[in-house]
């Protein structure tokens, strides 16, 4: 075989398998989110008599924080400022029962999706955390998980946070909703 038909020969190979080994080749753009982070349930008999504990309180935001920390680190999302729907936020709370509020408030700031979580206390020993990933256009929910855990201390809600991330929002990857 010549020379210029063999390297026409790799130059075709290349160019069939190249696309293959790299992907797609197009990185997706993040989609544009607000993320409102986690609201707490407490439907323990602890919490019917006493009210929110101040540690409970700082593990909202704990699990708030570390759920907005991986999504930014995954590169799918791109957090939109909260802060200019401060008000309709506070109005609508508890979001998780606004009946569709917060795909709302997320429009109204340019998002593509809206990200809300849940954690529901049963007991001081058992815990449950959900969150949902609704297309602001459709109110479709496009991705969610929930995962139960066995303790009441930051490792523990942050290990929630993280399995929910990793294995039920980010992998496969966020999609943009179709249009």
């Amino acid at each position: 075989m010549e020379r210029n038909a063999c390297l026409a020969l790799i130059s075709t190979i290349l160019a069939v398998i190249s696309p293959a080994v790299a992907g797609t080749g197009a990185i997706a753009a993040p989609l544009k989110a607000a993320v409102f982070g986690f609201e707490l349930v407490d439907t323990s008999e602890e919490g019917q008599l006493t009210g929110e504990r101040p540690d409970q309180t700082r593990r909202v935001a704990l699990a708030s924080t570390e759920l907005r920390r991986l999504l930014d680190a995954s590169g799918q999302i791109a957090e939109v400022d909260l802060a200019p729907q401060a008000a309709a936020i506070r109005k609508g709370s508890p979001l998780y029962r606004c009946n569709g509020c917060a795909a709302d408030i997320a429009r109204d700031l340019g998002a593509e999706v809206s990200i809300i979580g849940l954690v529901q206390k049963t007991s001081n020993l058992i815990l449950s955390f959900r969150v949902e990933v609704t297309d602001v256009r459709s109110g479709r929910m496009l991705r969610g998980g929930q995962v139960d855990i066995r303790g009441n201390n930051d490792e523990m809600w942050l290990r929630g946070v993280r399995f929910l991330v990793k294995d039920r929002l980010t992998d496969p990857p966020l999609a943009a909703p179709a249009p």
